[in-house]
């Protein structure tokens, strides 16, 4: 029979008691035990030396699980320490064994952000967003929010993909950074968070005119106009508004309501008089012996009257 060896408590089999339990187990085992007078005067004497065992190895399990108790302060600094010297992952560690061993403390609320900042600072952007938004749900007051929400909008933001794929991404960038324009407007962070958020509504501008053009070229016109339709009220401060005037002119033209293609043609002239797609529009409509007209009702017309910039 092997020797009675199981995980941490392997190490008794070695001492006194381990081997009197071995050869207990192995007498058992081989029928050489002599057989007492009565029975339970065995199992008495197997329950206590297990018994006897079991404790020395809770206790020793005790000894090998105990927490370290390095105050909360020592092990942040350690943490600074770490990340001053440019050891960023040793020092992301750091925080996170601190925010374990003293959740909810004021440390462990410095911890948190300086992870936040070290896992954007080492490219860990789905970590940087669950981090920063786990610190934003715990300590909605603190002065470091703006910062919190800069970090979550440049994290969503280094990640925005080529026009051609889904753009959820670029949609939680926008979100990210114009909640912190909106709830934040005099932070130190806001400037750059508006540059990058005109970056963004850029990109979701590209992309509904991509898929708005694939339509029209299909002459799907109801399905382009909602595309470009999409462009002019959600993101008129893109270089993709003028474009999508021109399309909503050749798309509604097409269509035959003419109203409309004379309204877009007249709010694209008006804002770019001197733009080569207000010069196709003119043309198209001249064609047909129609001109510009804004009418005020349509909603062209009421879409740029609540025009909002930064």
């Amino acid at each position: 029979m092997e020797p009675f060896q199981s995980g941490r408590c392997g190490r008794f089999a070695g001492g006194v008691l381990g081997k009197e339990l071995v050869g207990v187990l192995d007498n058992i085992a081989t029928g050489t035990v002599k057989r007492p007078r009565r029975k339970t005067t065995l199992i008495h004497s197997l329950l206590i030396a297990t018994a006897l065992a079991l404790t020395a190895c809770s206790s020793n399990d005790e000894d090998d699980l105990a927490l370290d108790d390095t105050p909360a302060e020592v092990l942040f600094n350690e943490g600074l320490a770490l990340r001053n010297a440019g050891r960023l992952s040793d020092a992301g560690k750091k925080f996170t064994e601190l925010d374990k061993l003293y959740p909810y403390s004021e440390y462990a609320k410095k911890s948190l952000i300086n992870l936040a900042f070290i896992n954007f600072s080492l490219g860990r952007y789905p970590e940087t967003v669950t981090a920063a938004e786990r610190f934003t749900t715990l300590y909605p007051g603190s002065e470091d929010m703006p910062y919190a929400l800069y970090l979550i909008g440049q994290a969503y933001f280094r990640q925005i993909p080529d026009i051609t794929r889904d753009q959820k991404i670029t949609e939680q960038a926008a979100a990210a950074l114009n909640d912190l324009v909106t709830r934040y407007p005099d932070s130190e962070y806001t400037a750059d968070a508006k540059s990058k958020l005109l970056v963004a509504y850029d990109q979701l501008a590209g992309k509904e005119m991509m898929v708005g053009r694939y339509y029209l070229e299909r002459r799907n016109y109801i399905a382009a106009i909602n595309r470009f339709k999409t462009v002019v009220i959600n993101y008129q401060t893109t270089r993709h508004v003028e474009e999508a005037l021109a399309r909503l002119t050749e798309s509604y033209y097409a269509l035959g309501v003419v109203n409309e293609a004379q309204t877009a043609a007249a709010i694209l002239g008006h804002n770019y008089p001197d733009s080569q797609w207000y010069k196709d529009s003119f043309s198209l409509l001249q064609k047909g012996g129609y001109e510009p007209s804004e009418d005020r009702g349509s909603w062209i017309s009421k879409a740029f009257q609540n025009v909002r910039l930064f």
